[in-house]
Formats: structure tokens, C-alpha cells, sequence
């Protein structure tokens, strides 16, 4: 673990309530342990009870399971994982998610139905044109209480062989944090995913 988790490097932590995690850097690692300085004090978290935690390497997303065995502060002393998995190499790790959402202009709304997601952006297939210069208000549903607004912005338009058209584009957020949630709830769901 030695290898992979080193001085300065950024890791994502989420506790059970994935909308109180945050980020953090490391300031020094042992065989047994690695200390993590966060962003801002921690919420939902507590000494000895498992947390997520991802960051980017040379190899890929690394993901493992781990707690924090001291929470001083914003300073946390994390045990070293037994296990670690690389989830994929590309930035922001992209899942399949279907669902029926609309993006809003001004005062116009297009029916749209979604293809894959990322942190990045997603894509969606509509029957309708796409202003590819313009900016979309959308609202993705992550679970039954939980639902992240974002502004998306179409970076490709291909027509396809039903009248339709196929649009991928990246997410604009109002918040780091609207990020960091929706980069754990993939990666979180790219997980279960696997295990099923």
C-alpha cells in the first residue's frame, strides 16, 4: 500500500452519508497507517467505523475499504487497507444509468433519456434538436432522497438512424462538493455493480 498511497497526494473520503465527505491530503505514510489532513473537520465519521475512500494514481482510481484510527481536528490517522482495487483508469469512473429527465432552457424543456454518467458529463439520446452552444439545467436523481442539480453543456450531436439524436456533453457545477458527490455515488454504484 506503500506505493500507492504517498506524501501530498489527494484522496476522496465517504462516510455512510455520502453527502458528508470530503477531501484531503496526505502528510505522511508507515506500514501501518497513513495521516490524512482534510479540507475542513469531518462530519459522520468516527474513530474505528469503515469509511470509502478513492483517489487517482498512476495506475488507475484506486478504491479501498479503511477507518480512521485517530480524528483530531482535521487531522485523521487512517489503518492501512487490506485490500485495495483499481476501478478503472480513466478520470471519473463512468456507469450506466437510465432515466427519463428533461434539461430546461429559459422556458423550454426537452425530453431526454439517459445513457451513462460520470463526474464529467453524460449520455443521453432525444428526439428533439440540441442547441450544441447551449446550457442545460438538469436534475439527476442519485436515490430516493437524494438529487443533484447541475448545469450540462452538449459537446457532441450525432443524428441517428431513428429520427433521434445521441448527445454527449460535460457537467458545470455550482459547488466542488456537487462533484465529489456525484464521483462517489459512481464509483459506489461502479462497485456494487461489479459484485452483483
Amino acid at each position: 500500500m506503500r506505493e500507492l498511497v504517498v506524501e501530498n497526494q489527494e484522496i476522496l473520503v465517504i462516510p455512510n452519508d455520502f453527502t458528508k465527505a470530503c477531501k484531503g491530503k496526505v502528510t505522511s505514510v508507515s506500514a501501518g497507517e497513513f495521516t490524512l489532513e482534510l479540507d475542513k473537520e469531518p462530519s459522520g465519521m468516527l474513530v474505528n467505523v469503515f469509511c470509502e475512500f478513492y483517489t487517482q494514481t498512476s495506475h488507475g482510481k484506486l478504491y479501498f475499504d479503511s477507518f480512521p484510527k485517530s480524528i483530531e481536528g482535521k487531522t485523521l490517522v487512517i489503518a492501512s487497507p487490506a485490500k485495495h482495487k483499481f476501478l478503472q483508469r480513466r478520470q471519473y469512473t463512468r456507469i450506466k444509468y437510465y432515466n427519463e429527465l428533461s434539461l430546461n432552457k429559459d422556458d423550454k424543456s426537452i425530453s431526454i433519456t439517459t445513457l451513462d454518467i460520470s463526474a464529467g458529463g453524460m449520455k443521453l439520446k432525444t428526439s428533439e434538436n440540441i442547441d450544441i452552444n447551449g446550457t442545460y439545467a438538469v436534475t439527476l436523481p442519485l436515490s430516493d432522497t437524494v438529487a443533484l442539480g447541475c448545469s450540462f453543456e452538449p459537446i457532441r450531436v450525432e443524428r441517428d438512424n431513428k429520427s433521434g439524436y445521441t448527445v454527449s456533453g460535460q457537467f458545470v457545477y455550482a459547488s466542488p462538493r456537487d462533484r465529489m458527490i456525484l464521483t462517489q455515488y459512481c464509483a459506489k454504484r461502479s462497485v456494487e455493480i461489479k459484485n452483483k
